[in-house]
C-alpha cells in the first residue's frame, strides 16, 4: 500500500494499492497508520515525490514538476487539466491538442485509468494512480544495472 497526498487537496490522504483501489481519507490517515506499524512498515526509503510550478492558461491548469527521489532529481511530471469537464474521455482530443502545442512528440498517450472509466466523472483518485504509474517506472528505471563507460 502507497500513501499519497497532493497539495491541490490539503485535507485529504489518499491510500493506493498495487492494481487495486484507490481509498480516499482523511489527513489524519496518517496518524491511523502510525498506529499500525506492526501491520504496516514504513518504506523511507522509497520516498517520491514530485514538487513544482502551477500555472493557469485560460481553461487550463498546467502542473510542472521535477520528481524527486531522496535528495536526487529522476525526473520530471507535466500534469494538465482540462477545468471546465469532468469526464475525461469527453476533452481527451482536446488535452492532446493542447499539449502537442508545447510537448510536440513526448505528448503522452490515453492514460490506462481512462480505460476502466469510459463514461464515469474524473476524480482527484485518477490523479493519484496516475501518479502512482509514473512514479512506478522511475523506481524500476533506477533498478535497471547500468553499463560501464570505458
Amino acid at each position: 500500500m502507497y500513501v499519497m497526498h497532493n497539495s491541490e487537496y490539503p485535507l485529504s490522504c489518499f491510500a493506493l494499492f498495487e492494481n487495486g483501489p484507490c481509498l480516499v481519507a482523511d489527513a489524519n490517515f496518517d496518524t491511523l497508520m502510525v498506529k499500525l506499524k506492526g501491520f504496516f512498515q514504513n518504506a523511507k526509503a522509497n520516498k517520491i515525490e514530485s514538487r513544482g510550478t502551477r500555472y493557469q492558461y485560460c481553461d487550463f491548469l498546467v502542473k510542472l514538476g521535477t520528481v524527486t527521489m531522496g535528495p536526487s532529481a529522476r525526473g520530471i511530471s507535466v500534469e494538465v487539466e482540462y477545468c471546465p469537464c469532468v469526464i475525461a474521455n469527453d476533452c481527451w482530443n482536446l488535452l492532446m491538442e493542447f499539449m502537442q502545442s508545447f510537448m510536440g512528440s513526448h505528448t503522452p498517450g490515453v492514460p490506462s485509468v481512462f480505460g476502466a472509466k469510459h463514461d464515469s466523472t474524473y476524480s482527484p483518485g485518477d490523479t493519484m494512480v496516475q501518479y502512482m504509474e509514473l512514479f512506478n517506472k522511475i523506481r524500476k528505471q533506477q533498478q535497471v544495472p547500468v553499463a560501464g563507460i570505458r
